[in-house]
């Protein structure tokens, strides 16, 4: 039978999150490793305008590579991982497989988010994988950034919840290959209500904020 979360145990937090640290073993280095190149040659094919030829050729080879790394033993999910025994707490695992701050993960672009006191901190690059508007961040890549971040955030209010609304207002085109810094305070938490507002800058001008209700789920969340 799979147990429910268990809110107050640290293992299966599911709203514990770590800031940027060494893998917990050589085989998140080595997966560390993989996703980043991954996620290079993400950009690479994005940006390609090789010959049809040599197209067919890269999706030959990788194919081959993708069937002799499927043949290996896998583990679905982050809840799989964490009972395997041998990939470290919720915190670790999620730091490595989350889909937006996932550094094991090449969906993610590498967000870095911290705590200082009473603010919370973040810095994050996005390449022409994320582009929407020409030379802009795509609005939805910006609002899973924020959902990411300002959810790590809700951690100074003690009460982490699951996001209930995220409200994004986009103040101006946030750019591609641009560092961007976030920063992100807590409003208020009362009951299993905490809010977080945020804001992005791009060299030094706000391209977007963000306010997110988190809720504290009532029943304990149901692994899958």
């Amino acid at each position: 039978m799979i147990p429910d979360f268990d809110y107050d145990a640290p293992i299966f937090n599911p709203f514990t999150s770590e800031e940027i640290a060494p893998p917990f073993s050589a085989h998140w280095e080595a997966k560390r490793r993989a996703a980043q190149a991954v996620r290079e040659l993400t950009e690479v094919l994005v940006t390609s305008n090789a010959d049809i030829a040599t197209l067919n050729a890269f999706t030959d080879s990788i194919t081959a590579s993708r069937q002799h790394l499927a043949e290996q033993p896998r583990l679905y999910g982050v809840t799989a991982f964490i009972r395997e025994g041998g990939h470290g707490h919720h915190g670790e695992v999620n730091h490595e497989l989350n889909a937006v701050g996932g550094f094991s993960n090449p969906l993610a672009p590498q967000l870095n988010m911290w705590l200082e006191k009473e603010s919370a901190f973040g810095t994050v690059t996005c390449g022409y994988a994320y582009e929407g508007p020409p030379g802009y961040i795509h609005g939805g890549y910006i609002a899973a950034i924020f959902d990411q971040f300002l959810g790590m955030a809700q951690l100074m209010g003690k009460n982490p919840g699951m996001t209930g609304c995220l409200t994004v207002r986009y103040h101006r085109p946030t750019p591609l290959n641009t560092p961007l810094d976030l920063s992100a305070s807590l409003r208020g938490s009362e009951g299993r209500k905490t809010v977080v507002t945020g804001e992005m800058h791009a060299a030094g001008e706000l391209t977007a904020s963000c306010e997110g209700l988190f809720i504290r789920p009532r029943a304990p969340l149901k692994v899958r």
